[in-house]
């Protein structure tokens, strides 16, 4: 017999050929090292041989050849072409001049973009207003990172003598501030009263209370440290007021909101394609869960560049300087204003296992005073004022790192500080698209969770609603439901806020069932009397109130800003134990305080919003005008009616269209000519 061998196998498998003079083929297959012989032989067809495990073909004559090819061919050298040489030639250079190549594209870009800018500010700056602001940020930022990442020693070197002589005499500097602080808000208080009215006397007094009963409640109320609480409600009052109270900063988030708006009409397209052109016919299901899946893949595609966790970092850099909280808890308050309860501790998921329990408490707390920046399309969707939702994702956040260090106060030494080198966690997509992809399948759990649990809790409702009728017709009281409970147990609560008396019973109604269902139901309740008023009519039916005021909604859409409810008490336990497993007593055992901390959180952001909130018109123009000269008597002169005969006038004047469907009525156009005195030009 004659022995043929061949090349061995990349896998270390030894085929071994034995001819015979017959012409028979006997094939041993060697699986690995010590594994049993299987031989087959077949002298009579002299064919290939078929093996019973395999079920593959094997002709050993034709892989002998093909192996001998093989080697030879690969023992041969190989001979670049002139094209390849050139190639090799350039990603040399490539790799030798990567850095400049990188500046010269990034150059070209640059160029690129301020040729556009200029060209569009020369063609209409006011259109192009907002590119030339974004851009202008965009160039601070990146030049503060720079500097900040190259001259951060020298700068805190430089800072260093102001900062021992603050802690030298900050015994009785911190008195002198106090002191300011208190005198500048009786003043502001005094002179807002005498022109705005005493409903913001209210509102101040009830956040006073609700900062006493939470000191009266707290943990361990002569550990509190006064700076995180005192400066959380400082910077809530300066963002209300820089957002509130000037025109600048209104006009930028009542833009924002439009703008967010306009955004997440967007989701349509998809909505429409999927379920028809009929898709509005389903409002919820097919209008307002949509924009959740938008906007959950959006903000995947943002956290995969970067740009979420920059924003994120500016933020909470900000309120730990202010605030002097740790990095952990700041960085998870400020991601509670764009992402969920549950996405926010991801963030800084490595530190944990190490953080101390009033820093527990603070991330759980931060997570029940604001909401996702998902839900929030939905509830903008609703009606719900999108400026007054993006207000109050912003103000919260300061105001759940105070409401948390007065209820549970730091009395341990937190183990990470700015020095352990704090890093956010980042995106494990490869690249956009799959991103993009990754944000949308999440979402799928998020709009499974809101539908089925809105299916449950409206049907639970119902149910208990038709309980406590039945038992409230045995003592002649039908009227007697769910609403009606919430509306007397959260009533005073809701007036501390500075709503009006009337209106408190309703949103005493609303934030009862935030608090026992969610966020949602209260919404939907609340875009119903929004729409109410809007339609501007009878204010009472049978005794029941239809709709509240201006200034109550505004108040009411602060305060149910929040997850702070019993199904997310749930939610938090289970995700935070599953982030951080030994840490599981801790949360359970302080996720309770923090829900409650997280629901006063929200209430002192009501009050900071109705002391900050001008009092606006209770009913639309076209309705108020309407009422006012369809009586047969001529209407009294009041400053609202006047506001719109200006409106009115404006519109005309400058085309636009500010009344529904741009119909004036005659005797509109009459009236206001009456009441504001004008020329006859303006008036025939």
């Amino acid at each position: 017999m004659e022995l043929e061998e061949t090349s061995r196998h990349h896998s270390g498998v030894q085929n071994l050929a034995f001819q015979n003079d017959s012409g028979g083929v006997v094939v041993i297959n060697l699986k690995g090292l010590g594994d049993n012989s299987q031989i087959i032989k077949n002298s009579q067809n002299k064919k290939p041989v078929h093996t019973n495990q395999e079920n593959e073909d094997i002709n050993i004559e034709s892989e002998l050849h093909e192996n001998k090819c093989d080697s030879i061919y690969d023992e041969q050298p190989h001979s670049k072409g002139c094209l390849e040489k050139k190639y090799d030639k350039v990603c040399e250079f490539c790799k030798k001049h990567k850095t400049r190549i990188y500046y010269v594209i990034y150059g070209l870009a640059i160029t690129a973009y301020l040729a556009v800018l200029i060209a569009a500010c020369i063609l209409n700056f006011q259109r192009a207003l907002p590119l030339f602001i974004i851009t202008i940020l965009a160039v601070f930022f990146i030049c503060w990172d720079f500097f900040i990442a190259k001259y951060e020693d020298r700068i805190a070197a430089f800072f260093s003598p102001g900062e021992r002589y603050l802690e030298k005499q900050w015994f009785w500097l911190k008195w002198v501030l106090c002191a300011a602080l208190i005198l500048t808000i009786i003043l502001w208080l005094i002179f807002d009263t005498a022109k705005q009215g005493s409903h913001q006397l209210i509102s101040f007094g009830g956040l006073v209370i609700y900062v006493l009963l939470m000191f009266i409640f707290s943990k361990y109320p002569t550990r509190v440290a006064w700076r995180p609480v005192f400066s959380g409600i400082a910077l809530q009052f300066i963002l209300g007021l820089l957002i509130l109270r000037t025109k600048v900063g209104f006009d930028v988030f009542n833009w924002l909101g439009i703008q967010i708006q306009t955004f997440l009409e967007y989701s349509d397209t998809g909505a429409k394609f999927v379920f028809g052109e009929k898709y509005t016919d389903h409002f919820f299901a097919f209008k307002v869960l949509p924009i959740v899946v938008f906007f959950s893949t959006v903000t995947s595609m943002l956290y995969h560049v970067g740009f979420m966790q920059w924003l994120i970092g500016k933020v909470g850099w900000i309120m730990r300087i202010f605030m002097g909280t740790t990095p952990v808890e700041s960085l998870v308050a400020a991601g509670n204003i764009f992402v969920g309860q549950t996405e926010s501790p991801l963030l800084v998921r490595p530190y944990l296992p190490h953080i101390t329990k009033s820093e527990l408490h603070a991330v759980m707390t931060a997570g029940f005073s604001t909401i996702a920046g998902s839900v929030l399309g939905a509830y903008i969707s609703f009606g719900v004022s999108a400026s007054h939702l993006l207000t109050a994702s912003v103000m919260s956040a300061p105001a759940s790192l105070a409401t948390s260090k007065l209820f549970w106060p730091e009395t341990e030494k937190p183990i990470v500080t700015l020095r352990s080198g704090l890093q956010m966690a980042k995106s494990e997509s490869n690249n956009l698209l799959e991103a993009a992809s990754q944000g949308a399948s999440t979402s799928v759990l998020l709009v499974a969770n809101i539908a089925v649990n809105l299916i449950s809790f409206l049907a639970l409702l119902a149910f208990l609603d038709s309980a406590l009728s039945w038992v409230g017709n045995l003592f002649d009281y039908p009227q007697l439901n769910f609403e009606n409970i919430c509306a007397f147990v959260f009533m005073p609560l809701s007036f501390m806020m500075g709503v009006d008396w009337e209106d408190s019973f309703i949103v005493g109604g609303l934030l009862g069932y935030k608090t026992f269902f969610n966020e949602f139901v209260a919404y939907e309740r609340l875009s119903k009397l929004i729409h109410n008023r809007e339609k501007g009519g009878s204010m009472y039916i049978n005794g029941v109130k239809q709709y509240m005021t201006v200034r109550s909604e505004v108040i009411a859409t602060y305060a149910l800003c929040g997850f702070a409810n019993f199904g997310s008490l749930g939610l938090v336990i289970g995700g935070l134990t599953s982030i951080a497993p030994s840490k599981k007593k801790e949360i359970a055992g302080g996720a309770f305080r923090a829900m409650i901390a997280g629901t006063v959180a929200c209430f002192m952001t009501a009050c900071v919003a109705g002391m900050l909130t001008v009092p606006g018109r209770e009913v639309p123009c076209h309705i108020l005008l309407g009422n006012a000269f369809s009586s047969t008597g001529f209407p009294a002169n009041s400053t609202e009616l006047v506001e719109c005969c200006q409106q009115l006038f404006t519109s005309v004047n400058y085309s636009q269209m500010i009344f529904s469907g741009g119909n004036y009525s005659l005797s509109f156009w009459k009236g206001c000519c009456q009441i504001l005195h004008r020329p006859a030009f303006n008036c025939t």
